[in-house]
């Protein structure tokens, strides 16, 4: 492979141009768009996206003429790119069939919805199956790619990140001690297992627990938890610079997550000498080392929460030295320099 077309969501651009520079190194070529700016359709959130023409898609193949498509979210450009013929190769980000049916349940209950919900599995659907090669951010999904494609090609790709990104800021002005939680309220079943800090905020009032984040189920965690004065919701930071000052201020980072594949955020905070906690779900305890770069518990275990972050902030030695010991795990296991010369082992193996 020579030439790398990578389409993906606004919010993964940052991520994806990275993934484009270090190919580049490995001899690819590669062009990144926006995948709804080249082509989308209905059911798109902006209505007059419902009646693109593939034009600027057609021309974008003519001009770079590119060996292989590769997609981060399952769109209408993706079918654009099973027209080309040319090989598509699907990054799976998330349980793309979880969050559709808790979709169904909360957000997706009326009608239009509903329809609109169906279209968007119904194109997802035909992305997987016209697919060369399906790529999931971790191994945890990786097993249930395999389960409903036997027949397909599946390998992990995990979410690569820049060391050099994360470094030591002045930080920013937050009351210590305190645990920094950094994940968004997009996806009901992640957004929920939040409240499992409620027992906790109770139990330690002298310990501040900032939240940083957004979505359309950020109201169900703030109607529970913004009446205590020990949590504060401090929204949306630009990426990556005020993300990177927050993280240099906390003193312990959090993820309590009910389902999550490979969150950016854990690699973040542990490049920035952080000690985590996070919950034993989806593929989080691939992106750590339990006991020795910081502590796994279960789903809503609110005692075993309070018991780690006692621990930790006792212990300021034990704060260190899991945080350099992070570091140091994810630079040699989630580097760029090491998810790039997977990816292209990856194609080489299934002569793409």
């Amino acid at each position: 492979m020579d030439r790398l077309l990578i389409g993906g969501s606004s919010s993964k651009l940052f991520h994806l141009r990275e993934f484009a520079d270090i190919l580049h190194k490995f001899g690819i070529e590669c062009k990144v768009v926006f995948d709804a700016d080249v082509y989308d359709g209905f059911p798109s959130r902006k209505i007059s996206h419902w009646f693109q023409s593939k034009s600027k898609f057609n021309q974008i193949i003519k001009e770079f003429k590119p060996d292989a498509i590769f997609i981060d979210r399952q769109r209408h450009f993706g079918l654009a790119a099973i027209d080309t013929k040319l090989p598509l190769l699907v990054h799976l980000r998330g349980d793309h069939w979880s969050e559709i049916e808790m979709a169904r349940k909360t957000l997706y209950r009326s009608f239009p919805k509903k329809y609109v919900l169906k279209k968007w599995e119904q194109i997802a659907e035909k992305c997987f199956q016209n697919s060369t090669l399906i790529l999931p951010i971790c191994n945890y999904l990786e097993n249930h790619v395999k389960e409903r494609y036997p027949a397909k090609s599946v390998s992990t790709l995990y979410q690569g990140i820049q060391p050099t990104n994360w470094y030591k800021t002045n930080g920013m002005d937050l009351k210590h001690p305190c645990v920094g939680l950094l994940q968004s309220a997009n996806i009901w079943e992640k957004t929920k297992e939040m409240l499992t800090i409620e027992p906790v905020l109770k139990k330690m009032p002298n310990v501040t627990f900032y939240w940083v984040g957004d979505g359309p189920y950020r109201d169900y965690v703030l109607s529970s938890l913004k009446k205590y004065e020990n949590f504060k919701w401090l929204g949306h930071l630009e990426y990556p610079d005020r993300v990177r000052d927050y993280l240099s201020e906390i003193d312990i980072y959090a993820l309590i997550s009910g389902i999550d594949m490979s969150p950016l955020t854990l690699l973040e905070a542990q490049l920035m000498e952080k000690p985590v906690i996070a919950t034993e779900v989806g593929g989080i305890p691939e992106l750590m080392k339990d006991n020795q770069t910081g502590f796994l518990i279960k789903k809503g275990d609110s005692q075993s929460l309070i018991e780690k972050i006692s621990l930790l902030l006792n212990d300021e030695s034990k704060r260190r030295s899991m945080g350099l010991l992070g570091k140091k795990f994810v630079e040699e296991n989630y580097s760029w320099k090491k998810i790039g010369s997977n990816f292209v082992n990856i194609v080489n193996r299934y002569s793409i």
